[in-house]
Formats: C-alpha cells, structure tokens, sequence
C-alpha cells in the first residue's frame, strides 16, 4: 500500500496518468476566457453608466473607443505570458531597405484627419452602443431647440457649435423615411409658379423695382433651399431668352454657419432692411417657445404682397387641423392665402402681407358689420395669453421623441 498519493501518478503503475491534468487545464482556460468576458462586461457597462446623463461636451466615438476594449484585447490581458507567433514565411528584419519603404502618401492614408494613428474598427456591441448614445443626444438637442426661446438655442450652438452637426445628422436620417421632404415642395413651387411672369396672378412675388425675387429662408439648416434655387434658376436662366429671364436671392439664416451660404443670427432679428424680401419661408423651423417672434422678423421683412412660406409637422398643432395656428397668424397681420394638408407628415401654409389700402378696405368692411371691436378685442386676448404662457406651450406643441 502506498504512503502517500500524488495527483497524475499512479504508483503501482508507475506510469504517468493526464486525464486529470488536461481537466485541470480545461478548467483554468474557462476560467481565463470567463474573466476575460467579464472585463469586457465592466469595461461596457462603466461606459454606459458615464454617457448616461447625455454628457454632450465630449466626442461619441472617441469616448466609447478610449473606454472600451475588444474581446481580442480583453483576452490578451488574460494571457499576459502568451506570445503571438509569427505567421509570414520570411523572419522579420530590423532594418528595412529603401525600396520597401511605404511612400507618405500611403502613411498619410492609414492617418486619421487629427494626425493619429487609425482607430480599430469597433465591435458590433461598441456599434450598437455608439447608435445608441448617438440618437440620446439627437433627441437631447432636439427637446432644447424646442423648448427654449430662440436667444438661448443661439447661445447653445456657439457654445457647443459640434450640436448643430448633430442635430442635422439625425434629422436627416429622420426624414429619410418620409414620403417627401418638405424643401422639395417649397422648391417645386418655385418651379411652376416661375412659369408664370413676376407679380402676375399665379407667379412669383418681386420687388417693386426691379422684379427680384428675394427669398429669407429662416431657420435654413444645411441651406438645401438656397443651394436648390441658386442651381434651378441657373439653368432656368440659360434656357429662356433675356426678356424672360429671372433673377432671385436668397438669404439663409440659422445658428451656425455650415457653409458659406448661411448668415448667422437668432431669426427673430436677422440683418436685413425692411420690406427687403418678398418671400419668407418656415420649414419645419418654427422651433422655441417664442416662435410667433419669428413671424413678427417676417412681417417686417415681407414687401406689400410678398408672401410667407410655412410647413410644419401635422402632430404639433394643439388642434390636430392647425386652424388655431392659422388665426393666431392672421392676428399678427396676414392674410391668410391657402392650406396644403395632403402630406402625412407636415401641413403647408400660405400667408401674404396685405398691402396698405387692402387694409383699409378690410377695416372699414369690419366697421360696418360692427365686428372691428370683436377684432381687436381679439387681439387683446391673445396677446395677454401669450404674456402668462409662451406659445411653444399651447399653440404649437414641441416635437419631442419618444425615449427608448
């Protein structure tokens, strides 16, 4: 009988047995691989925990790429002893020759845009979490742009002027699923409306003078309507004989410039003379809580009879029909021209600034009926409900998505 016994020895034997040895080796490579699953997991979870609070001072993709590792990284932390064995057929030299160097262009290549070195792709789980934390601060930004007055969203984006990229990286994808973009409709309009001469019934409205037509687009964005226009009438104008030319301008305003065709400026008081525009156009741009603002800026803009341009998102309006809107823009001194409700997404409106001897007929036509009094009464009314609540908060409601 034996003394003693030793794992993996058989001593009447003497023979070595290494069916516990090789369990005991499986045994630790779970372990290994468990830990090392594990340190992802944390690493993961330490990065969500700190993008929680929608931190939008610092970079998506840099941050989640510092913080995290791959599975491939996590398993070599494991293994620190283990050596990755050469695969190539030839040793690898310390000196290279000449001709075996890589010219600069290709090293410039493999160099991100700020001089470092490529990043590793990310895995799908880093994928995953980045879309994720990218459409949180799509809808962080959004929920600010429309629920605080339009002087406090100018000074958010020149703080932070990264915002305004990622808004509208985010709106774009949105509206990708969309029946139509609402920038087309505008832009098709202005291609059957220039059919027809300037100032005629059916055409486009232009200065007095020299039958201009200049358009102020508020709230532009990345200047699509602009960019859309300039090229329209470019190729418009080398089709038509010099009678039958036309000339338009188009001012862009938002709260960064993207490109050069944009003016910066909170849009309730852009740098533009009085009745210096003769079309004013909102897409999807009435965003704040003091939105009838920006259409106080567009009446003074606005020649007599030039014409302002709005689409909005149909869920937005308090009465689902948006006749509510239509009034209050009636109250600050338009008239009220035509609805275009036929898109699923947005409606379409059509206001123009009456000119001066229009509202003396107006006027005295109220007189008559006695209803000039119910009118400003009216008028009162709505200005003092507006004094106790901002209109972002009953008259258009904030278009705010659903967190996930």
């Amino acid at each position: 009988m034996a003394l003693f016994q030793v794992d993996g020895w058989d001593l009447n034997t003497k023979q070595v047995s290494y069916d516990s040895a090789n369990a005991k080796k499986e045994q630790k490579k779970k372990v290994r691989k468990e830990r090392a699953k594990k340190i992802e997991q944390s690493r993961l979870k330490e990065t969500e925990n700190e993008y929680a609070d929608y931190n939008i001072e610092e970079d998506d993709e840099e941050a989640v790429g510092s913080k995290q590792v791959s599975a491939e990284e996590a398993e070599k932390d494991a293994h620190p002893k283990k050596k990755v064995k050469n695969t190539s057929d030839k040793p690898v030299s310390k000196k290279r020759p000449l001709s075996d160097v890589e010219p600069a262009s290709k090293v410039t290549k493999k160099q991100s845009d700020d001089g470092s070195a490529s990043k590793k792709p990310l895995t799908a789980l880093q994928q995953k979490m980045l879309t994720k934390l990218s459409g949180s601060r799509f809808r962080w930004i959004n929920e600010q742009l429309y629920t605080t007055s339009s002087n406090s969203a100018l000074d958010l984006i020149k703080k932070q002027p990264q915002l305004f990229d990622e808004y509208h990286d985010g709106f774009r994808s949105q509206v990708q699923s969309w029946p139509e973009n609402p920038v087309d409709v505008f832009v098709e309009q202005f291609r059957v409306r220039s059919q027809k001469p300037v100032n005629a019934p059916g055409g486009l409205p232009g200065l007095p003078s020299d039958k201009t037509i200049v358009v102020a687009d508020m709230g532009c964005g990345e200047a699509q309507l602009a960019h859309d226009l300039n090229n329209f009438y470019a190729q418009y104008n080398r089709k038509q004989k010099k009678h039958f030319k036309k000339k338009c301008v188009v001012h862009s305003f938002d709260l960064k410039k993207a490109n050069k065709l944009i003016t910066v400026a909170d849009i309730k008081n852009v740098p533009l003379p009085d009745q210096s525009c003769t079309v004013v156009v909102f897409c999807l741009a009435l965003m704040g809580t003091n939105f009838l603002d920006f259409i106080k800026e567009a009446y003074r803009l606005l020649v007599p009879r030039g014409e302002l341009w709005i689409a909005e998102i149909k869920s937005r309006f308090a009465d689902r029909q948006g006749d509510e809107f239509v009034n209050a823009i009636k109250l600050m001194g338009f008239f009220h021209k035509k609805t275009d409700d036929t898109n699923k997404m947005f409606t379409r409106f059509e206001f123009f600034k009456p000119p001066q001897e229009i509202i003396e007929e107006r006027k005295a036509k109220l007189e008559r009926k006695q209803k000039f009094i119910e009118t400003e009464t009216e008028k009162e009314e709505f200005d003092k409900k507006r004094s106790k609540a901002p209109e972002g908060k009953w008259l258009l409601k904030p278009c705010i998505y659903k967190r996930r």
